[in-house]
């Protein structure tokens, strides 16, 4: 049977010690500051689709953008921490802003598919990555 073993350099080591039983909460923090800037390249790229292209002038009302949000920081049964970019609901036309967005995102019979989700995250990953460094460089910082 092969072995390997993985050396963390000793600074990383360092910042990971320095956590603690903070981990959790810096985590929290961490993940927000990631999430805000997909939340924001999505809520822009809605915005963006919402009504363009149409036959018909458009009656959107703002409140499908408006009802994007972040969820809390929460782990996971396997202890992994996320956050999720998603929609409020209920909408008051009487659907779901899911199925909205999944109709725009991926279109339906009569019309076309108006991504705005997946663009946002490809768009957003590297920005993302850098701002989840930096907030992980100012929680331990704090400590």
């Amino acid at each position: 049977m092969a072995k390997c073993t993985v050396q963390m350099p000793d600074d990383f080591m360092r910042k990971c010690a320095t956590l603690g039983s903070n981990t959790d909460a810096v985590m929290g923090e961490v993940l927000k500051a990631g999430g805000e800037i997909v939340l924001e390249k999505a809520r822009g790229n809605l915005r963006a689709v919402v009504g363009s292209g149409t036959k018909f002038e458009s009656r959107s009302t703002g409140e499908l953008a408006d009802s994007l949000g972040l969820s809390p920081p929460k782990v996971d049964k396997n202890g992994n921490h996320d956050v999720k970019v998603g929609f409020a609901e209920p909408h008051s036309g009487g659907v779901s802003n899911a199925k909205l967005a999944s109709i725009l995102e991926h279109g339906k019979h009569g019309q076309k598919a108006k991504p705005f989700l997946k663009p946002a995250k490809s768009a957003s990953k590297s920005a993302c990555i850098e701002a989840m460094k930096a907030k992980l460089e100012s929680e331990v910082e704090k400590l």
